[in-house]
């Protein structure tokens, strides 16, 4: 297991850096919740792309960085979500904000697999989405868009957070955080996902969030709250706890209110810890993807670690990405 000594932070008043990303030229991306995406360089230096808008305040969740140097937004408004493309230059267009003639509503995560079709999760259509915070509600559910058209795809999740794709395209695998399980669906050839099985199911204080692979096809999964990475083999049999930061006293406290369904903002907005604030998501990068990066919900920088397990490069990893301006 991982020391807190070996932990470094990276990046400066970074506004909630939920989801984070890396490529192969040695960027940090991670969302702003001043309505963007905030970019650290190799070297240190950072700048934002904030979205040039005054009618719409975008609250961004999960990234997506595409070729082009756009990215995809998941919109957590406090009643409206979707996704939005931003441009490098801020311009903000909508990229899928309703559905059959619904809005969407406040929205999680988007993924872009390696063929080039891009997954959104929506974790509940509970209002507001903290009385979701419990493990008898299942009304989460997956999105997937391809060549403009877009269609749910799996529903009845207990709160939908972070998915990934297996780079052959043919499993889809997301966190299930409030019913606390690692979800595996097939992905048939029109993109509906079908044969849904449990991967791992987690046991207290553990509520899965951030989601990636290793190069042994094994999962890392963070944990909101307890400040877990843990690691699951790609079969699920065995779970390894590779980093934890958490307060026992504050975690009973959490753990209290979910079993007893009154699980509320309070229990994710305040967190007792040593270094870490409420770790939301994870990213492989370095030269040889063995160096570790944290987004959180609660802190203003991504915290850091080397170690010795080599991740799995994300679809993103060759894209440059938009071009710095003159620091």
């Amino acid at each position: 297991m991982f020391k807190l000594d070996q932990i470094r932070f990276l990046g400066d008043n970074l506004r909630r850096p939920e989801c984070v990303l890396t490529t192969s030229n040695g960027r940090i991306y991670c969302s702003n919740w001043d309505g963007g995406v905030s970019i650290i360089e190799k070297n240190g230096q950072q700048f934002s792309i904030l979205a040039q808008t005054t009618d719409f305040e975008l609250k961004p969740n999960g990234i997506c960085l595409l070729e082009n140097g756009d990215f995809l937004i998941a919109h957590l408004g406090n009643k409206d979500g979707g996704v939005y493309r931003l441009a490098p230059d801020g311009l903000l267009t909508t990229f899928l904000i309703e559905l059959d003639g619904d809005p969407l509503p406040p929205t999680n995560y988007v993924h872009l697999d390696f063929q080039g079709r891009i997954w959104i999760t929506v974790s509940t259509r509970t209002k507001p989405r903290a009385d979701a915070y419990r493990s008898n509600i299942q009304d989460g559910f997956i999105i997937l868009w391809e060549n403009g058209t877009a269609k749910i795809v799996a529903d009845n999740l207990g709160y939908t957070n972070e998915c990934i794709v297996s780079p052959d395209g043919r499993f889809l695998y997301v966190n299930e955080t409030f019913s606390r399980r690692l979800s595996r669906f097939t992905v048939l050839e029109n993109g509906d996902l079908t044969d849904k099985t449990t991967i791992a199911t987690f046991g207290r204080g553990i509520y899965p969030d951030g989601l990636v692979f290793d190069q042994e096809n094994s999962f890392w999964i963070t944990s909101i709250v307890s400040n877990q990475v843990i690691k699951v083999s790609a079969d699920g049999k065995t779970q390894e706890t590779m980093l934890i930061d958490v307060d026992t006293d504050h975690l009973t406290w959490v753990e209290d209110a979910f079993l007893t369904h009154s699980m509320g903002r309070p229990h994710l907005d305040n967190v007792k810890s040593q270094v870490l604030q409420n770790i939301s998501s994870l990213a492989f990068g370095g030269d040889d993807h063995k160096t570790l990066y944290l987004g959180c919900l609660l802190g203003h920088q991504v915290a850091t670690l080397s170690q010795d397990n080599a991740g799995l490069a994300p679809s993103h990893w060759h894209f440059t990405g938009p071009s710095a301006p003159n620091l």
